[in-house]
C-alpha cells in the first residue's frame, strides 16, 4: 500500500527535502555550537601550572584533574613519556600544549565535551560524525602485541566498580558507559592502560608487556630517584612482596628478598623474635647492625611495623649510604610507608589466622635407651650396671608407670600447634588538595608451651595526611602509635627449652596422680615453670612517632624547593616481674600409704615471692631542613641538595625490687618487706648535629654522576674530634644508549656500568669513653662514726683520643636487560676496609699487671664479596610468571688487632674471621680426626692422658708427639653465613596466583654439644651412632657423663657443625574474585589465600636444632627457643 502526502500547500517531494534540510541544518548548528562551546571553554579556562622534570603524561593528568579537559592519543604515535619542565601562569590549554610539544610535530584538536585529540601532524586521528546520544554500551577486543586474544583482562569504568573481564576471545561488553568515562584495562604482566570513551562504542586495544625497572622510582637518602639514573648499589622490594611471609615480625619477612641482605632467625620467642639483619656480612669488631630509616627518620624500628602499611623497602649497600654518615657504615635500610592518593575512599581489610609449631624438635632417647646409656657409663667407670635388662625394658613397656616412667618431655611441655593472627584495616583516598592514609591493626602470637599464659599482643595505628595549602605550599602530618604487651614465664623461654632438652625420660614430668613432678636442674621442671605457677613477667611498651613536614616551592627561583620537618618520637616501658616459688614432688620409690606412693613436696627455688618493677621513658626530637634545586638544559640534568639536621635525645629509667611479701595475693611494691629491697634509677641526654648534601648529574640519562657528603657531629667523642666528614662518589654509564651498542649489541636492550667509592663512619660505641666513670662500692663504711658511707672509685680509665671508626667502601657493578626486558641481570663486587676500630690492647699486656686498659682505635678488618640478581618474566596466554634468583657472598677477616706475642701461626686470630657475639670463631679448637677403635689405636697415636677406646682422636698439629694446648687451631668460620641466596617464583593463571620462595645459606658453623649423662638425656642421633665395644667402627664417641671426658671439657671440631641449609621459606596460594562478580557484590576486590612459612628445612649436618638458631653459650650447651613453622589462611577485602 502506497503512502500519499496530502499536504494542502506543498508537494510531497518538496516537503521531504525541506524536512531533511532542516534536520541537517539543526545537526550542523548544534555541532557548531558545541564546537564553539568547547573552543570558548578552552580559551576561558586558565591554568597556573609548574612542572620540574616531569613526564608529559603527568602534566596532562594534572590538567585533567583540575579541569573538564580529557586527552585522547595513541602512545605509539605521541611520546608522552618524555620529560619536560615548564612554568605556566594564567595560561590556556593551547599555550601549555604549544610549549610541551614544541618541535615535536604534534597537532591537537579541541573537540566536543572538551576532548582534546593529540596526534602527529601527518597522521591525524579521524573520528566518526558526532551525534547526540545517551550513555551507550561499549564493546571491544583486547589482544597482545602478537594479535592473540587476552582473556581475563579486567575492564572497569574509572572511579566506579562497574566493569567486566574479557572472555576467551578477548572480547568484552560494558553497558551504559557515559561519554566522559575512562576505561581502565589491567592484566598481570601487562602495562595498565586508560582510554577516554568519548563517542566511541567500540574500543579495541593492544596491551603491552610491562617494562620492569627502568622507569621505577626508588627511595634514596633524603629523596627519590629514577632507577635508570641510579649509580649506587641499591635494591628495593615492594610491600606486596613483603606480606607474603605469614609472620608477625616485618624484619623476618625480608629473608631472601634482596641480594646482599642477610636475616638470621635466632629465636621464635613471642615479642622477642627479631632476626639478626646484616648487609653484606660482617664488617667490624663491634656493632654490625644497619641503620633503619622509616619515612626519613633514622633510628625507628622495622620489626614491629605492620607490613600492610609498607609501600617499599630500599637497601643502600655502598657509597650511596655515605649521606647518613657516621651511622651508615653497616648500610642503610629505608622504609617508606603508604600514603594517600587522589581518588574515592578505598577501604581494605586484611585478616589472617595462623598456627605455628617449632621448625625442629630434638629427637631424644626414650626411657630404655637412656637406661642403656647409663649402664654403659657405669661399666666405663668400673661399676655394676644400675639396671637389669628386665628393668630397662620396663621403661618403655608401661607396666609400672610409677617406678619406670617413659617421659617424652617435649610432648609434655609443647602444644601440637599454637595460634597467631593479624588484623589490619586501611582507609586510603584523597582529593585535589588533601590525600590521606589511615591504618589500624592488631597482632597476636601465642607461645609453644602448654597451659601457658605467655603471648605477645600488639595494637597499632598510623595516619599519613598530605595537604596542599596553596600552589606553592604543601604540608604533611604523620602519626604512628603502637602498644605492645608481652607476657613471659619468669624463668625465660630459652631456659625452659634448655631444661626440656635435658629432661631425663626416666623421671616424671607429672606424677600419675596429677601432682607436679620433680625438678630436672636447679629446681626447674619445664612443665611447671612454663605456666604462671612460677609467676609472670609482663612487659608493656608504648611507642608514638610523629612527623610534621612543610614543602615549599620557591616561586621566584625555578627548580628551587625547601622541605622542613619536625619529628618527635617517644616510648615508654612498664615492666613487672612477679616471681613466686613453685611446687616439686619427689618419691623415694619405696614409701607407700594404703598402696599409694607417698610424695615429698617442696617449694623451690626460694621460699618467698619477689617483685621487680622497671620503667623507662625515652624521647627523641629530630629537626631538619633541606634545599633542593634542579635544572634541565637540553639533555643535561643537574640536581643539588643540601640539608642540616639536629637530633636530641633524653630519657630516664627507674628500677625497684622487693622481697618478703606477706601474701602472694598482693603483687605490688608497697606489700614487700623492708629488708633486701633495692631502688635505682638513671637518666641521660645526648645530641647530634649533621650537615649533608648531594650533587646529581646526568646527560640524557646516559652519563651519570653523583657526589654525596655528610659532616657529622656526635656526642660520643671529645670536642676536638667531635665532627667527621664522610664523602661518597659514584659514576654510571648506560652504554646501551650509545650508537655503537645499539648497532652491535641490540639484543641487550639496556646495560649500565657503575662504580662507587665512599667513606662512612661508625659511632656505635660505648658512651663517654673520653671521660672517666665512677661507681660506688657495694660496701658501707662508718669510719668510727654513726654515718654510713660508700666509697667512690674510678671504674674506667678514659681514652681522651677516642675517635671515629672509618669505613672505606668500594663497589663496581652492572645492570642489564635482555629479551624485550624480560630477562634482568645485576652483579656487584665490593671491597670494604674498616680501620680505627676500637679494641683493647690487653692481649699484649701481662695479666699479672691487673690493668684493664681503655679501648683504642687500633683495629683493622676487611670484607670482600659479591652479590647478584637474575630474573625472568613472561606471559603465555593466560599464564603469567616471574622467576628470580639472588645471592650474596661476603668473606671477612681481621687484618690487625692486639695479638698475644709468641703465638704459633695456626693460633693467631689475625687473618681469621671477625668474631661475633658468643661466637665459635673467637676460640681455639682441637682438631678431631676420628674415634679410637680399640686400645691398639690409642697406643699408636699421641693422645690425651687416660684416653681409651671410644674417645675422640685429637690431631697432633705441631708433630711433637703429645697432645696439649699448642695443638689447638683457630677456626676459620663464624656463625654468620658467608653465602646467602634465594630462589623465588610467582605464577598467575586467570584468578589464581601462587608464590614460592626457597632460601638458603652456607659457610657458617655452630657448636652442638648437649648436656648429657646423669644430668640429662642424650640425642637419639648420638645413641644410634655411638661407639660401643660391639660397634667399634661407629662414627661417634662412646657414652659420656657431662664434661667428665677430655673431649667434652675441651672444645674440639667434632662438635663443630656446618649450619648450611635450604628451606622452603614461604609458600602462598591465592584466588581473587573476577571483576564481574566484584561489581555485582558492590566491592572492589576479594582475595582468599593460604600460606606457609618455614615449611621444610634441609640441613645435612644439623638435624635436631634449627640451623639458624642462636648459640647462647660458648660451650654450646644452651639451646634457644626455636623458630616457627607457620600454616596460615587469610582474606583481603577491598571496597
Amino acid at each position: 500500500m502506497k503512502k500519499k502526502c496530502m499536504h494542502p500547500f506543498l508537494p510531497c517531494r518538496r516537503v521531504k527535502k525541506l524536512l531533511l534540510m532542516m534536520k541537517l541544518t539543526a545537526i550542523l548548528i548544534l555541532a557548531g555550537l558545541m564546537q564553539v562551546s568547547a573552543t570558548v571553554y578552552s580559551q576561558a579556562t586558565k591554568f597556573n601550572l609548574r612542572a620540574e622534570n616531569k613526564q608529559i603524561v603527568e602534566v596532562l593528568k594534572e590538567i585533567e584533574e583540575s579541569s573538564n579537559f580529557r586527552f585522547f592519543y595513541i602512545r605509539e604515535q605521541v611520546d608522552v613519556e618524555r620529560y619536560v619542565s615548564l612554568k605556566a601562569k594564567n595560561a590556556t590549554v593551547e599555550e601549555i600544549l604549544d610549549e610541551i610539544f614544541a618541535g615535536q610535530n604534534i597537532a591537537y584538536d579541541v573537540m566536543q565535551d572538551n576532548l582534546i585529540l593529540l596526534s602527529p601532524e601527518d597522521k591525524p586521528i579521524k573520528l566518526k560524525s558526532i551525534a547526540l546520544q545517551q550513555p551507550n554500551a561499549v564493546t571491544g577486543r583486547v589482544t597482545d602485541t602478537s594479535g592473540r586474544p587476552l582473556p581475563g583482562v579486567t575492564v572497569v569504568i574509572k572511579g566506579t566498580t562497574q566493569g567486566t573481564v574479557t572472555d576467551a576471545d578477548g572480547k568484552y561488553t560494558i553497558p551504559k558507559v557515559p561519554d566522559d568515562a575512562v576505561l581502565q584495562f589491567s592484566f598481570v604482566g601487562m602495562s595498565a592502560q586508560e582510554i577516554v570513551v568519548g563517542n566511541q562504542t567500540t574500543i579495541d586495544i593492544t596491551m603491552l608487556e610491562e617494562t620492569i625497572g627502568l622507569e621505577e622510582v626508588v627511595a634514596i637518602g633524603y629523596g627519590i630517584q629514577k632507577k635508570a639514573t641510579l649509580t649506587g648499589a641499591i635494591n628495593n622490594v615492594k610491600g606486596e612482596e613483603i606480606v607474603k611471609a605469614p609472620t608477625t615480625n616485618a624484619s623476618q619477612m625480608l629473608s631472601g628478598l634482596l641480594p646482599g641482605l642477610t636475616t638470621i632467625q635466632r629465636s621464635g620467642e613471642p615479642g622477642n623474635d627479631d632476626p639478626i639483619v646484616r648487609i653484606r656480612g660482617i664488617n667490624t669488631l663491634g656493632d654490625n647492625s644497619p641503620l633503619v630509616v622509616v619515612d626519613g627518620v633514622p633510628g625507628r624500628s622495622l620489626s614491629r611495623i605492620d607490613p600492610n602499611s609498607i609501600e617499599s623497602i630500599t637497601v643502600l649497600k655502598d657509597a650511596s649510604a655515605a649521606i647518613y654518615g657516621s651511622q651508615a657504615a653497616n648500610g642503610v635500610i629505608l622504609i617508606t610507608t603508604k600514603r594517600g592518593e587522589k581518588g574515592k575512599p578505598k577501604i581494605t581489610v586484611n585478616f589472617n589466622q595462623g598456627f605455628n609449631q617449632p621448625t625442629v624438635i630434638p629427637e631424644m632417647c626414650d626411657g630404655s635407651e637412656y637406661a642403656t646409656l647409663l649402664n654403659e657409663l657405669d661399666l666405663y667407670d668400673g661399676r655394676e650396671p644400675r639396671y637389669t635388662d628386665e628393668q630397662v625394658q620396663k621403661f618403655t613397656s608401661g607396666s609400672d608407670p610409677w617406678l619406670y616412667p617413659n617421659t617424652d618431655w617435649f610432648d609434655e611441655v609443647l602444644k601440637p600447634w599454637s595460634a597467631q593472627n593479624n588484623l589490619n584495616a586501611q582507609l586510603r583516598g584523597g582529593s585535589e588538595n588533601v590525600n590521606y592514609y589511615l591504618s589500624v591493626g592488631s597482632k597476636f602470637q601465642d607461645a609453644f608451651y602448654k597451659n601457658s599464659v605467655s603471648n605477645y599482643k600488639q595494637y597499632d595505628f598510623r595516619s599519613n595526611i598530605d595537604a596542599k595549602i596553596s600552589e606553592y605550599i604543601k604540608i604533611g602530618a604523620d602519626v604512628y602509635g603502637r602498644m605492645e604487651n608481652t607476657t613471659s614465664p619468669t624463668r625465660g623461654y630459652g631456659t625452659i627449652f634448655r631444661t626440656t632438652t635435658l629432661g631425663n625420660p626416666n623421671i616424671h614430668a607429672v606424677w600419675p596422680d596429677g601432682s607436679p613432678g620433680p625438678d630436672i636442674i636447679e629446681g626447674s621442671n619445664p612443665v611447671t615453670i612454663s605456666t604462671n605457677a612460677a609467676g609472670y613477667d609482663n612487659n608493656k611498651v608504648y611507642t608514638i612517632n610523629s612527623s610534621f613536614k612543610l614543602d615549599v616551592t620557591v616561586p621566584w627561583v625555578k627548580g628551587l624547593t625547601f622541605t622542613g620537618s619536625a619529628n618527635l618520637d617517644k616510648s615508654f616501658q612498664n615492666r613487672k616481674r612477679w616471681e613466686t616459688p613453685w611446687e616439686v614432688n619427689t618419691w623415694d620409690g619405696t614409701t607407700y600409704e594404703n598402696g599409694i606412693p607417698v610424695l615429698n613436696s617442696a617449694m623451690v627455688p626460694f621460699n618467698d615471692a619477689r617483685l621487680t618493677r622497671y620503667m623507662y621513658d625515652n624521647q627523641s626530637l629530630l629537626l631538619n631542613g633541606i634545599l633542593n634545586y634542579s635544572k634541565s638544559i637540553d639533555k643535561h640534568e643537574i640536581n643539588f641538595m643540601a640539608g642540616i639536621e639536629s637530633r636530641e635525645g633524653k630519657g630516664n629509667n627507674f628500677n625497684a625490687y622487693r622481697r618478703h611479701f606477706a601474701s602472694i595475693a598482693i603483687d605490688e611494691l608497697f606489700a614487700g618487706g623492708g629488708e633486701d629491697q633495692d631502688n635505682t634509677g638513671t637518666s641521660y641526654e645526648n645530641a647530634r648535629l649533621n650537615y649533608f648534601g648531594r650533587v646529581n648529574y646526568n646527560y640524557s640519562e646516559k652519563l651519570l654522576f653523583e657526589f654525596v657528603w655528610r659532616y657529622d657531629g656526635s656526642y660520643m667523642f671529645p670536642e676536638e674530634s667531635r665532627f667527621g666528614f664522610f664523602p661518597g662518589v659514584s659514576l654510571g654509564w648506560r652504554i646501551s644508549e650509545e650508537n655503537f651498542w645499539k648497532e652491535n649489541l641490540s639484543f641487550m636492550e639496556d646495560f649500565k656500568l657503575r662504580v662507587s667509592y665512599g667513606q662512612t663512619g661508625n659511632d656505635r660505641i660505648d658512651e663517654w669513653q673520653y671521660l672517666s666513670s665512677y661507681s660506688y662500692s657495694s660496701y658501707v663504711y662508718n669510719f668510727g662514726t654513726d654515718e654510713a658511707n660508700k666509697l667512690l672509685y674510678e671504674a674506667r680509665i678514659p681514652n681522651e683520643n677516642v675517635s671515629w671508626e672509618v669505613a672505606n667502601q668500594a663497589d663496581i657493578g652492572f645492570e642489564s636487560y635482555f629479551m624485550d626486558h624480560k630477562l634482568y641481570f645485576e652483579f656487584d663486587y665490593f671491597d670494604y676496609r674498616r680501620s680505627k676500630i676500637l679494641w683493647w690492647r690487653n692481649a699484649s699486656v701481662p695479666s699479672s699487671t691487673g690493668l684493664t686498659l681503655p679501648r683504642e682505635n687500633i683495629g683493622k678488618v676487611t670484607n670482600r664479596g659479591a652479590d647478584f640478581t637474575i630474573s625472568y618474566h613472561d606471559k603465555i596466554q593466560d599464564l603469567a610468571y616471574n622467576i628470580s634468583f639472588n645471592g650474596g657472598y661476603a668473606k671477612n677477616k681481621i687484618t690487625f688487632w692486639d695479638e698475644t706475642p709468641g703465638s704459633p701461626e695456626w693460633q693467631k686470630s689475625t687473618g681469621k674471621p671477625i668474631p661475633t657475639n658468643s661466637d665459635v670463631s673467637n676460640d681455639l679448637y682441637y682438631e678431631a680426626i676420628g674415634i679410637f677403635k680399640d686400645q691398639a689405636a690409642v697406643d699408636a697415636y699421641p693422645h690425651w692422658e687416660d684416653a681409651r677406646p671410644g674417645d675422640i682422636i685429637f690431631k697432633d698439629v705441631n708433630d711433637d708427639g703429645k697432645i696439649d694446648g699448642l695443638d689447638r687451631v683457630r677456626n676459620d668460620k663464624n656463625n654468620i653465613p658467608r653465602f646467602t641466596g634465594a630462589l623465588k617464583a610467582s605464577i598467575t593463571y586467570n584468578q589464581f596466583d601462587l608464590s614460592i620462595l626457597f632460601q638458603g645459606a652456607a659457610g657458617a658453623v655452630r657448636y652442638i654439644s648437649t648436656e648429657s649423662g646423669q644430668i640429662g638425656n642424650f640425642l637419639k642421633d648420638f645413641y644410634d651412632n655411638r661407639w660401643t665395644p660391639d660397634n667399634t667402627d661407629a662414627s661417634g664417641p662412646r657414652a659420656y657423663n657431662r664434661d667428665a671426658e677430655y673431649w667434652r671439657s675441651n672444645r674440639n671440631t667434632y662438635f663443630l657443625k656446618k649450619s648450611d641449609y635450604i628451606r622452603l621459606k614461604t609458600l602462598e596460594i591465592g584466588y581473587s574474585l573476577p571483576a564481574s562478580i566484584n561489581s555485582k557484590l558492590g566491592i572492589d576486590g576479594l582475595r582468599i589465600y593460604i600460606s606457609g612459612y618455614n615449611l621444610w628445612t634441609f640441613s645435612p649436618d644439623i638435624k635436631d636444632f634449627d640451623p639458624e638458631s642462636e648459640q647462647t653459650s660458648l660451650s654450646g650447651q644452651s639451646q634457644p627457643y626455636p623458630a616457627q613453622r607457620v600454616i596460615n589462611g587469610g582474606i583481603s577485602l577491598t571496597f
